[in-house]
């Protein structure tokens, strides 16, 4: 029988009605006593480790649950952390990177609704990503409403809806429907599954670390230059968030420009664009070309969350900019998996 360890951080799925909202108050222990009919599967056990509302969540926090994870890692076989659903695909994404080398599951969830409200989610949320956590896969993951979605895929697209996350640019991992965990087909074609099937070497060396110098640009028709000025005094990393597919205004207000000269003194610039699906080019336009020149990070296709968290251990991990744009732009466990 497996032996899963259940990490609960807060969120909806751990709230109760505090007269003020809801507000975070159920530890892990009453978590896994609504879900009685899990305790046949697997042997549980569970630790509260924080009790906050998501939007609180940090990368100290983030780096405490990395630890929770190392310091309990010999002693099960799985993990399920439960979360708030606002800021859970970040961590998702920290601990994908933060973790290296993990041989086990580690399956993220929470919910829309409270756990004692009527028609919640967060039984089945908390039931379905225990089941996973019990499959003979490495890696981490998002389980919700049904659909099992890769750690560094996933993004929050509602936020209301019991189908609150999507998979971004990658397959879902898996549907569970009941007791059924129904594999994707086509992972399966493209052997995702052997490639990330519990090795029988185990090579887990964490390294939980994030650089929190990181800042986010959003272009916007208009924008001003001396934003950029503020982030060189200030930053040592940032991720544009472009047009289109890597579209970076040069006139009236020369923003390439602007962007050569963080690069000039030593930031990493990532660049990314605006759009959900298929990712940036910068070959396609001229003023991508000339972005391409001055030696930015490629986001590729990954999402904002993704991008951000990998950057903030990059920037901790490496001191070189070249360093760091190789690990940014080269498929890791988590980014592309086939």
């Amino acid at each position: 029988m497996k032996h899963i360890l259940l990490i609960a951080t807060g969120g909806t799925i751990a709230s109760t009605e505090s007269g003020e909202g809801l507000a975070p108050s159920i530890n892990a222990n009453e978590l896994l006593a609504n879900i009685p009919e899990i305790k046949s599967l697997c042997a549980l056990t569970g630790i509260s480790i924080m009790s906050i509302d998501s939007t609180n969540m940090n990368p100290t926090r983030m780096i405490h649950i990395a630890n929770a994870i190392s310091d309990n890692y010999s002693h099960y076989d799985g993990f399920v952390i439960t979360h708030g659903t606002d800021t859970m695909a970040y961590s998702a994404a920290a601990l994908s990177y933060m973790l290296q080398g993990l041989n086990k599951p580690v399956v993220l969830t929470g919910s829309q609704i409270a756990l004692e409200a009527p028609n919640t989610d967060a039984k089945r949320n908390l039931a379905d990503a225990i089941r996973f956590a019990c499959e003979e896969i490495r890696g981490v993951y998002i389980a919700f409403n049904g659909i099992i979605i890769n750690g560094t895929h996933a993004m929050k697209i509602k936020t209301r809806s019991f189908d609150g996350f999507a998979s971004m640019n990658f397959p879902e991992i898996a549907q569970i429907k009941g007791t059924d965990i129904i594999r994707n087909q086509e992972l399966i074609d493209k052997g995702y599954f052997k490639k990330y099937a519990i090795s029988h070497t185990d090579c887990f060396h964490p390294t939980p670390t994030l650089c929190e110098d990181v800042f986010i640009v959003k272009l916007f028709p208009g924008i001003q230059p001396q934003i950029f000025d503020f982030i060189k005094q200030n930053y040592k990393g940032v991720i544009i968030e472009s047009f289109g597919i890597g579209g970076i205004p040069n006139e009236p207000y020369n923003i390439a420009g602007k962007i050569g000269e963080l690069i000039a003194s030593g930031i990493a610039v990532v660049i990314t664009t605006q759009c959900l699906y298929e990712g940036i080019d910068l070959g396609v336009y001229a003023v991508g070309q000339n972005m391409a020149k001055e030696h930015v990070i490629l986001g590729a296709d990954m999402t904002a969350e993704a991008l951000t968290m990998k950057l903030m251990w990059a920037l901790h991990a490496f001191d070189s900019i070249k360093d760091i744009k190789k690990y940014m732009e080269t498929p890791y466990f988590s980014d592309r998996s086939y």
